[in-house]
């Protein structure tokens, strides 16, 4: 099992920065690909980055977030810059004991299970 716990949310204005945090315990050599996802009331959560070629972000976080792995501390990153009021949401880290495929899509990965390890989110609130 791996367990996961996200910090680092919080309320900023619009054009802010806030950096995310998921600390990995517990048989962490099974997160082979971790991520980050958010969730907002009555919709489905949505992949936001996945640690895999380098990188892999959805459409509207590109050139604003950027996601870093560090193996030695068992962590997982996401720096958040120019954030808008629809970046709003509950983020989640989530793992997978499979290794992510990087010419599948993260909506792919999640619709086809790949993590199966997830925190219990951090909420991130933007507004002025």
């Amino acid at each position: 099992q791996v367990q996961l716990v996200e910090s680092g949310g919080g309320s900023v204005q619009p054009g802010g920065s806030l950096t995310l945090t998921c600390k990995a315990s517990g048989y962490t050599d099974m997160a082979y690909c971790m991520g980050w996802f958010r969730k907002l009331p009555g919709k489905e959560r949505e992949g936001v980055a996945v640690d895999v070629g380098g990188g892999k972000y959805v459409d509207s976080v590109k050139g604003r977030f950027t996601i870093s792995r560090d193996d030695a501390e068992n962590t997982l990153s996401l720096q958040m810059d120019a954030l808008r009021p629809d970046d709003t949401a509950l983020y989640y880290c989530g793992a997978s004991s499979r290794k992510c495929p990087d010419y599948l899509s993260i909506w792919h990965m999640l619709h086809q299970n790949y993590f199966t390890y997830w925190g219990q989110g951090t909420q991130v609130n933007v507004s002025s």
